[in-house]
């Protein structure tokens, strides 16, 4: 069995200057706080028609059609459906990805 060395350099009291880093973990210089993508635009609406798991996709899957759309979270119980982007959202642009996914758009809901 051989033996293999492995020298361990010391950490660099100084920050790397730039990170090709994703920014996944929050690290990376090109990540972009979770608060600023919020406040740019979260809304949550009240969808009606959705019964299923199959009615979540494909809600989901036509609001992450509308450009800058970064995540949205369907709760089937309620039939709300929150959505941030990095901007504001229009309420037209929402009303026909509903609308394109099968379901009816009841209303903007505050929070």
């Amino acid at each position: 069995m051989s033996k293999t060395a492995v020298t361990i350099e010391p950490a660099s009291a100084e920050p790397a200057a730039a990170s090709s880093c994703c920014g996944s973990c929050g690290t990376g210089a090109a990540a972009t706080p979770a608060s600023a993508v919020e406040a740019a635009g979260h809304a949550v609406f009240q969808v009606q028609g959705m019964t299923c798991g199959h009615c979540v996709s494909s809600v989901t899957a036509e609001l992450k059609k509308i450009e800058g759309v970064t995540e949205v979270a369907v709760d089937l119980a309620t039939g709300r459906v929150a959505v941030d982007a990095t901007a504001p959202l229009a309420d037209e642009a929402v009303a026909a990805a509903i609308d394109e996914a099968g379901y009816d758009l009841v209303g903007r809901l505050d929070g």
